[in-house]
């Protein structure tokens, strides 16, 4: 591993002791002791997981090399917002939130897009450790070797609506995803739907699958059949909800209701059926997820489940910036409620 532990790069092999110029990192005992850097954090901060030979060999390096925990630098008065990729009006909202805690604070935002290709993930660590900021709200999700390095380096991070299930001790703020999709599996059963489809996000997205979970409860909880041609996984964009609305409402015995795992799959449903004929509400009620700003706009307006993006911003920045001071929290796992927002794109039933 080439990542400094005070920000330069090590460059070769030599023993830095005794040169005051050149404090001995993290990375530098790692590949002293060939281990990762993970590990030689773990030994560091005193954490379970780590062989007992192995634990021995990074302790004496660590005696012989006279390595120090970096002494707290003084405030930087900044913040970081990392996302994995940055679009649509999703983004924006996460960024409302954290930019109005940040004003308040006075604290500068700087904000990291690791893009489609992901070609900025390798550079991110390296670049953040220089710029040691207070604290992190990570939309994007670090893996093992980055939370280490960040924990090493003294910069507390709070992962934003996790999408994988996270280490226990990881600061997170999330939603109730799985009571978002019940709720709206509810309102569609109590306006006397029973064939109602989902279009569901990808299985590996934790959201997702809560979401699914909670169509699912609501329809055994009905006494209806989840039917597997009634439910199609697709990818949260607009134009992979028109492909799915299409596989779902272009065949007979269609779902009288769609549920969609967000507005944009949502407005790609009201797509296929303008295509296929199919009014909105009167042939096909639409629920959607998320309620982003372009819900209300849409004819007719969508009726969703309102994940409070903008206030799980502020939760997280609060937090984050809260460890970043030091301080002790009660909770470092929230989870804010979702609530539906019934619009007119939901009615009963043809017939």
């Amino acid at each position: 591993m080439s990542h400094a532990e005070s920000g330069e790069a090590v460059a070769d092999r030599e023993e830095p002791r005794g040169d005051p110029a050149r404090p001995v990192t993290i990375s530098y005992i790692a590949a002293t002791a060939g281990v990762s850097v993970p590990t030689v954090s773990k030994v560091i901060n005193g954490r379970s997981g780590v062989a007992p030979d192995t634990r021995a060999k990074v302790e004496a390096l660590i005696s012989q090399f006279g390595y120090r925990r970096p002494a707290p630098t003084v405030r930087s008065n900044m913040m970081e917002l990392v996302f994995d990729q940055l679009e649509h009006m999703w983004g924006i909202e996460v960024i409302r939130g954290v930019e109005r805690v940040a004003r308040q604070n006075r604290v500068g935002v700087v904000l990291t897009e690791f893009g489609p290709e992901h070609n900025a993930i390798h550079y991110w660590i390296d670049d953040t450790l220089a710029r040691r900021p207070d604290c992190i709200v990570s939309v994007a999700q670090l893996s093992d070797e980055q939370r280490d390095l960040l924990r090493a380096r003294g910069i507390p991070f709070v992962v934003f609506d996790p999408t994988v299930e996270l280490p226990d001790g990881v600061p997170f703020v999330g939603a109730t995803n799985w009571a978002g999709g019940r709720s709206a599996t509810r309102h569609l059963i109590r306006l006397g739907h029973r064939r109602i489809a989902m279009v569901a996000g990808p299985d590996r997205v934790l959201c997702c699958r809560a979401r699914l979970d909670g169509y699912r409860a609501a329809m055994e909880a009905a006494g209806l059949p989840v039917e597997a041609d009634l439910v199609v996984r697709a990818e949260l964009t607009t134009a992979d909800g028109h492909a799915a609305a299409v596989h779902l409402l272009d065949r007979p015995g269609r779902p009288s209701a769609v549920f969609a795992s967000n507005d944009l799959q949502a407005l790609g449903v009201y797509r296929a059926a303008r295509e296929l004929d199919l009014r909105v509400p009167a042939d096909l009620s639409v629920v959607g997820f998320d309620d982003l700003p372009v819900a209300a706009l849409v004819d007719p307006p969508l009726t969703t489940v309102r994940q409070p993006l903008t206030e799980m911003a502020v939760a997280a920045t609060e937090l984050a910036l809260a460890l970043g001071r030091g301080e002790t929290t009660e909770r470092i796992g929230l989870e804010l409620a979702t609530t539906l927002t019934v619009r007119a794109s939901t009615a009963a039933p043809a017939g």
